[in-house]
């Protein structure tokens, strides 16, 4: 795996987050590829597509928490090439106070980076947990949300996902030897209450 930059990340943790990020860095970092690096430390996520001095797209998530690592991870991995060109991928985003409507519209654009990121926890072993992203509301995820989680999930198990995601899941299957994580026993219901 070629070293990168040290202005990619000013993490400096240990693992699981920063094994995480060097895991992406080598599927996706180089510059004849897709030229984009995972990088902690940050105070919010966020998706910055390379510009000015910086000639690489950057990923960051929150500090050292590996479900920010995966979870970022995930939207990457769902954003069509349009989208990595703009920042934050070009989506809205409705800050922790939302209301019910706007709660629900948040659940139907999470449902697959959810499920991704929920594949990516697998393969690192890690447990995950639904996010409804919204503390200040009271409104955690409802129901429906979390089956339209688990069905997804049991989709991309039967039909596949794409080759970003499926690349960056088995390797990190590997990197944290475990199975691969695709095979839809892994994911019970049960495991989203």
């Amino acid at each position: 795996m070629p070293a990168l930059p040290s202005e990619c990340c000013p993490l400096t943790e240990p693992a699981p987050a920063a094994r995480i990020a060097r895991v992406f860095d080598g599927c996706f970092g180089a510059a004849d590829g897709l030229n984009t690096r995972l990088c902690g430390g940050f105070d919010e996520p966020y998706y910055r597509p390379a510009s000015g001095g910086r000639g690489f797209h950057r990923i960051e998530f929150t500090r050292d928490y590996p479900a920010s690592a995966l979870h970022e991870a995930a939207h990457w991995c769902v954003a069509g090439a349009a989208r990595r060109q703009q920042p934050d991928y070009g989506y809205w985003y409705a800050p922790d106070g939302r209301d019910e409507a706007q709660q629900q519209l948040f659940e139907r654009v999470e449902i697959k980076p959810q499920a991704l990121e929920w594949i990516f926890a697998r393969a690192c072993g890690l447990g995950f947990r639904v996010s409804a992203d919204n503390l200040a509301s009271g409104l955690g995820p409802s129901d429906s949300f979390r089956r339209a989680i688990w069905q997804q999930v049991l989709g991309y198990c039967d039909r596949g996902v794409n080759d970003r995601a499926r690349t960056f899941a088995l390797a990190l299957a590997r990197e944290f030897d475990r199975p691969q994580p695709f095979d839809r026993a892994l994911y019970p219901l049960a495991d989203l209450s």
